[in-house]
């Protein structure tokens, strides 16, 4: 399958606004024109709505290159292992054929200077819903870690991101701790202090389990179960962490 007809059939509001116009100049580098293949373009704006705006597969895949490009050049460099991170998890979640398209553009996204943070994060907004922006901020903290170490600045830059999407300030601390080794990880993936109550915990637990869910982004399709999968299984390991530190059934 070519790559524009690969997008074609994955893609709905990406094509337009400003992340259709990060993706028409990154296209233009690996295609001949933006029409190849039955493939226009829309940068009219800013968020131009496209008959379905339901978000697709690729919606979902195109704004999570743009805004790895974007976590991956914070510090100033890119390093090799936060690349490999990128590629091997569009492996597993579209395998091999898909992935190379998909790390294609992702190269040409990351050739692109001066990227607008805010208008991407304020379409994608405005098109996505909430569960699959969590999905996004819970991979651009996975990139950030696969150095083995999550500088202050990629710290900000996601933040930053997750503000534009959004996202509560006791989201991202929940999600930023699945990624940290601390005594208090538990009480913040589970969004709660240390001085809960052992039925607070189990409250927060259901909340959490709840919102997590893999079935809340199932309409992105079985590619991006793995990782939902992954924040409900750490939202379980956090309860039965307390469970067992506390002593209560």
């Amino acid at each position: 399958m070519s790559i524009s007809k690969w997008l074609g059939a994955t893609l709905g509001w990406s094509f337009g606004g400003p992340i259709g116009a990060i993706l028409g100049f990154a296209l233009g580098s690996v295609v001949d024109g933006l029409t190849d293949g039955g493939i226009k373009i829309n940068t009219q704006g800013p968020y131009a709505r496209p008959t379905n705006t339901r978000t697709r597969s690729g919606d979902f895949e195109v704004s999570l290159l743009i805004l790895s490009a974007v976590v991956i050049k914070a510090d100033g460099k890119s390093d090799q292992r936060e690349l490999d991170f990128v590629r091997s998890q569009f492996v597993g979640m579209y395998g091999k054929d898909r992935a190379n398209h998909a790390f294609k553009l992702f190269k040409n996204i990351s050739k692109q200077n001066n990227i607008p943070v805010r208008d991407v994060c304020m379409q994608i907004r405005q098109m996505m819903d909430h569960p699959s922006r969590l999905q996004l901020l819970h991979f651009l903290f996975g990139i950030a870690k696969a150095d083995g170490n999550v500088s202050q600045v990629e710290v900000d830059t996601i933040y930053r991101i997750s503000n534009y999407l959004g996202i509560r300030a006791l989201d991202f601390e929940s999600i930023k701790a699945m990624f940290y080794n601390s005594s208090d990880n538990a009480y913040r993936i589970l969004e709660i202090e240390k001085t809960a109550t052992n039925d607070e915990i189990k409250k927060a637990y259901r909340r959490m389990a709840k919102k997590y869910h893999p079935d809340k982004v199932i309409h992105l399709g079985e590619e991006h179960q793995k990782g939902a999968e992954e924040k409900f299984r750490q939202v379980q390991d956090a309860y039965d962490q307390l469970q067992k530190e506390r002593g209560f059934n």
